[in-house]
């Protein structure tokens, strides 16, 4: 695996913000190889050992343990502990350190993989692998054929230009709501929920179905279960596809 920002590595395991694991650093918390880690240093996730205030990251040698979690509204999805608010590791029991694998926000619900694998997680979430995600996104009323191409060509947001998307209508229960189903192939802060608010559509609710090959499927909220081998194998070779 290539060399990778510390920051970007422990950013993408959701230990914290990179502005956050930039103060870590500067504070001496951050350690490579058992020496203090430095702004600007890389690392090979799959060769080298990074260590905060002393407590080892994906420690090498130790069990890889993959699961899927539907997560249930209200909980966040990062490693960090933020005082006051409910976290999916705690839905979770773990002998090792989890970590989420990219993120949900709190009013979202779904697919969420937990892992101690840093290096799959780095893969995963990296933009060049562009490994697809699939929401279903409940909004009021309707939706017509205008807003669903320019999500399929690609929506202005503040940081540029969304890559193209799949999306179409699953149901519709008019007046009331529609149920898209859209598959993204990168991984914009809240992407979802600006695009469609640009759209001026009102999302209602927002599930994440599957992430590459994984599916969600008929797991209850708040549940979780073990990947299986081939789950896992297909889940690590999603980066090459």
């Amino acid at each position: 695996m290539s060399p990778v920002r510390i920051n970007k590595y422990l950013a993408s395991l959701g230990v914290a913000s990179r502005r956050k694991i930039d103060e870590m650093i500067g504070e001496g918390r951050v350690q490579i190889n058992n020496k203090i880690a430095k702004l600007g240093d890389q690392i090979n996730p799959s060769v080298d050992q990074v260590a905060i205030d002393g407590k080892k990251i994906g420690e090498r040698g130790e069990e890889k343990v993959y699961i899927i979690l539907n997560k249930p509204v209200g909980y966040t999805s990062t490693s960090a502990k933020i005082k006051g608010e409910k976290n999916v590791l705690e839905l979770v029991p773990s002998n090792v350190r989890l970590y989420p694998v990219g993120r949900l926000d709190r009013d979202s619900t779904g697919l969420i993989l937990l892992t101690n694998d840093g290096e799959l997680a780095q893969k995963l979430t990296h933009p060049k692998y562009h490994v697809p995600k699939t929401y279903e996104a409940k909004v009021l009323g309707d939706v017509n054929k205008a807003q669903l191409e320019m999500i399929r060509k690609g929506i202005k947001l503040e940081e540029g230009i969304t890559k193209p998307a799949k999306v179409q209508i699953k149901s519709q229960s008019l007046p009331h709501h529609s149920i898209l189903k859209i598959t993204l192939y990168e991984g914009k802060k809240r992407q979802i929920r600006r695009m469609l608010a640009i759209l001026h559509l009102h999302i209602l609710e927002l599930k994440r179905i599957s992430v590459g090959s994984i599916k969600l499927g008929d797991l209850p909220t708040g549940k979780f279960r073990n990947l299986t081998n081939e789950e896992i194998t297909k889940l690590q070779n999603s980066h090459q596809t």
